[in-house]
């Protein structure tokens, strides 16, 4: 199992947001490109990086950030946050990026997910963020009846091949993960699962790997140092 740190991008700082609200933020660095260099001199095998304000306003906003760190480190990168035309996944993907997330755009554009996938195929994941069970779209602010399960098999028939999976209500908070939902996911769909949202612990760790994840996201527990990275690379994954 990969252990991926989290690096949130909000007007140009790194960041952690609390379930996903924009209104409860804490800012851990003022230098993003800084903070992306520690989590690789510690061991971590690729970055997952969110431009916050890109998913709230449809559109990239982090940009020259993301280029920057993109240029800087040696590890692969995952991005999301605002991506909802081809264009841009294209571009992305020619600058640097490794993988490209969908959320937004895999519910309101289903031909999007399907060309891209065409043409991109193991370089697309889609985001399946969910909020007591339903999709949310839009930064997490819109929510929809869409159920998770249901709507990452419709994705599948899409041909996406990889998917994260966030509990919005445990994000940022260090509680624990939605186990019984992702467990669920994992046994349904068969494809690579990664796992986000609540893992703050190496016990947490620990089961995730038993369940069968491919890889899991740590965000606001690296940062406070609830998770230390290099103990969690050696001792779990």
């Amino acid at each position: 199992m990969e252990l991926i740190p989290a690096v949130d991008l909000r007007q140009g700082k790194c960041v952690r947001l609390y379930q996903g609200d924009y209104n409860v933020e804490t800012v851990f660095s003022g230098n993003p490109v800084e903070i992306a260099l520690q989590w690789q001199s510690l061991g971590a095998p690729r970055l997952h990086i969110v431009d916050l304000d890109g998913a709230a306003a449809g559109e990239l906003y982090n940009l020259d950030i993301i280029k920057e760190i993109a240029s800087t480190v040696l590890v692969p990168i995952q991005l999301g946050g605002g991506i909802r035309q081809l264009e841009t996944v294209v571009q992305l993907l020619k600058s640097g990026i490794e993988r490209v997330i969908l959320g937004t755009a895999a519910v309101e554009d289903p031909k999007l997910i399907e060309e891209a996938c065409h043409k991109f195929s193991e370089s697309i994941i889609v985001s399946i963020d969910a909020r007591e069970g339903h999709i949310a779209i839009h930064g997490w602010r819109q929510s929809t009846e869409l159920k998770a399960t249901e709507f990452t098999k419709s994705m599948v028939k899409l041909g996406v091949k990889r998917f994260i999976y966030t509990d919005i209500g445990r994000d940022g908070t260090l509680t624990e993960p939605n186990f019984a939902a992702i467990a669920d996911l994992v046994n349904t769909i068969r494809l690579p699962i990664i796992a986000a949202g609540g893992i703050s612990s190496l016990n947490h760790l620990n089961k995730l790997k038993q369940l069968g994840v491919e890889a899991s996201i740590v965000g606001k527990a690296l940062y406070t140092g609830d998770i230390n990275l290099k103990q969690a690379l050696t001792t779990i994954c």
